[in-house]
């Protein structure tokens, strides 16, 4: 058994791997329900002897139930949980840098014990890992109106975010970590959320590095995500008062939740939602998030922060293999879809001239997958280099010949970065990610991914030149070890500089 002591109490570890121990399910806060449910967290209460922390802990609401991945159940509350890996060296505390990863899911599902977020290899790279669970769904990000001067805080997801990183900065130097060397990472929405955390004041001087895999663009004013509660009470049976609200149960909103995505789902004149139906996204409340990421790196709040930006080439082919998004199969429904989302006049007649042959359905998932991920990762880094940050700009473009798991041909799509870039490969529940068993130059793209995270980490500089001077300077990961980038539709680039971000849909 491996001890730790952190500032509530002493945890009980183990050794993950020969050169590895973890900590598993460590409260960073108090369980957000009861008094506490929609507020703020607040911090964990202390305990006596040792608590046990060989177990991830307890995942937040949600219905998803994923790959090798626990489910949440009705009950569940002291959510609020970290897991650390740290390398098993007699090295003293406070040396190693740190990796604080947050996981994506749409803000609506997903959880640390995801096993593509095992932190064993990255431990044996040399940094000391942490992976956190957050309020998702309602109970992290939906509106909650005030009352008799009560206020509830929107993106309480975030503020959980931040009150995980400063249990960071108070305890990761007795796992060995240096509280003054801290990376946040992420990836989809756990990207965005750093992008938030980013340009949020209270998050200033809690990490020093951001690392953003497929930052998801959507941000949402306060109006929309009072109309989303109304929504989602209505379909609960309940008033959208903070007493009805508080008086259902999280179970009860999830599955309303469910209930308002499918009727979008089947409605097609729903607009922009019809497509892609998330509920959920951080909301510019003009407190918690006063201003949208782009906004705030454009006025410099992050040049303080080195970035590393990552998307892949094929971002929205994954969500429509696993059906969660909606088939554009037709020249009228791809109109529709443009003028749904306000894109630019021309845009997608340029993703169709660069891919003449293509289907309907492959210019729709190309256009749809760089509107949500692409191109906004792409604006993020130029915006952040523009104000005087340092930026690094990278793309997954690792593809699998053979039919994967889902019977389709695995692609550069959404989430296959991630194991490569954790070093996860060898777990059954993520072939359908990457194909299958995977061959040594899948380990080696993995190791060289790796490499460059632990290295960012370490020192700001992942092993590629910086954006700069207008320069899209961008590392190609692929298997055979080549820079050579597979653009994406000729002048679809200039195009987006007319997309209108951060992506607001009602």
């Amino acid at each position: 058994m491996v001890f730790f002591e952190t500032g509530s109490g002493r945890v009980r570890g183990f050794r993950a791997a020969e050169e590895v121990v973890a900590a598993l399910g460590i409260p960073y806060a108090a369980p957000p329900f009861g008094a506490d449910r929609f507020k703020e967290p607040r911090p964990a209460a202390p305990w006596a002897g040792v608590r046990d922390c060989t177990r991830f802990g307890a995942v937040a609401p949600q219905s998803a139930e994923l790959p090798g991945a626990p489910v949440w159940a009705p009950g569940d509350e002291d959510i609020l949980t970290v897991n650390v890996w740290t390398p098993a060296t007699d090295g003293g505390p406070g040396e190693l840098p740190v990796l604080v990863w947050i996981h994506g899911g749409a803000y609506t599902f997903g959880s640390s014990a995801q096993p593509d977020f095992d932190g064993t290899a990255l431990a044996r790279a040399g940094l000391v890992v942490v992976t956190l669970n957050y309020r998702i769904g309602f109970e992290g990000f939906g509106h909650v109106p005030a009352a008799d001067g009560v206020a509830y805080p929107a993106n309480r997801g975030l503020l959980d975010q931040i009150a995980a990183l400063r249990w960071v900065r108070g305890n990761i130097a007795a796992f060995g970590g240096d509280p003054g060397n801290v990376t946040v990472a992420g990836q989809s929405s756990g990207a965005a959320s750093v992008a938030c955390l980013m340009v949020m004041d209270r998050a200033r001087g809690l990490f020093r590095r951001a690392i953003a895999h497929s930052p998801a663009s959507p941000c949402y004013t306060p109006e929309i995500a009072a109309a989303t509660t109304r929504e989602i009470a209505a379909a609960a049976g309940c008033p959208a008062t903070p007493e009805g609200l508080t008086a259902t149960a999280s179970e009860a909103l999830v599955r309303a939740g469910d209930r308002v995505v499918e009727e979008y789902r089947r409605n097609p004149g729903s607009g922009s939602r019809h497509y892609d139906p998330s509920l959920y996204a951080p909301v510019l409340d003009g407190d918690t998030l006063p201003v949208d990421p782009l906004t705030g790196m454009d006025q410099g709040l992050s040049r303080d922060v080195d970035l590393l930006v990552c998307h892949t080439t094929e971002e929205y082919w994954l969500l429509d293999a696993v059906g969660s998004c909606a088939k554009v199969d037709t020249e009228e429904r791809l109109a529709a879809f443009a003028r749904d989302f306000g894109l630019p006049d021309g845009l997608v007649d340029a993703y169709r001239e660069a891919a003449p042959q293509a289907p309907v359905l492959d210019v729709y998932l190309a256009v749809f997958g760089d509107l949500l991920f692409g191109a906004y990762a792409d604006r993020l880094a130029a915006h952040h280099a523009r104000a005087g940050g340092r930026a690094h700009l990278s793309r997954f473009d690792r593809r699998r010949g053979g039919p994967g798991a889902t019977g389709t041909t695995v692609r550069a799509w959404h989430c296959a970065d991630i194991p490569f870039a954790f070093g996860n490969l060898h777990d059954d529940a993520l072939a359908f990610l990457i194909g299958g068993t995977p061959t040594p130059e899948d380990h080696a793209l993995a190791d060289r991914m790796v490499r460059a995270w632990a290295d960012f980490a370490r020192t700001g500089d992942p092993g590629w030149p910086a954006v700069g001077d207008g320069a899209a300077r961008e590392m190609t990961w692929t298997t055979d070890d080549t820079r050579t980038v597979r653009d994406r539709p000729a002048g679809a680039r200039a195009l987006w500089a007319g997309a209108a971000f951060p992506l607001l849909r009602a």
